[in-house]
């Protein structure tokens, strides 16, 4: 078994991402995660992956000025309400490193 954390811990030093948190409720194969690369100020989400009637209905929304579809190079994903924080925490710290 692969300890989550540690794994985690290493694929942030590989790529140059500072981990931020991880879903508290998290089991073997559920694991949402949000980091921020600080050199980009940029919040990178791991999430999971839409039904696809939730992607469809992305897919459907035109924002103002913008194609109404999901780019190729683009991805919906789902994370749960109860990680807020830790996002809140993230933007901050991209933010930051927008800053700097």
């Amino acid at each position: 078994m692969v300890n989550t954390r540690a794994h985690l811990r290493a694929l942030e030093n590989a790529m140059s991402l500072r981990f931020i948190g991880i879903d508290p409720n998290t089991g073997q194969g559920e694991s949402p995660t949000v980091w921020v690369d600080e050199s980009k100020g940029e919040v990178v989400i791991q999430g999971w992956k839409p039904d696809a009637e939730t992607e469809a209905e992305c897919a459907r929304f035109q924002a103002p000025g913008h194609a109404v579809g999901i780019p190729d190079h683009e991805q919906v994903v789902r994370i749960p309400a109860r990680m807020t924080s830790i996002l809140r925490e993230a933007c901050d710290a991209a933010e930051r490193a927008q800053l700097r």
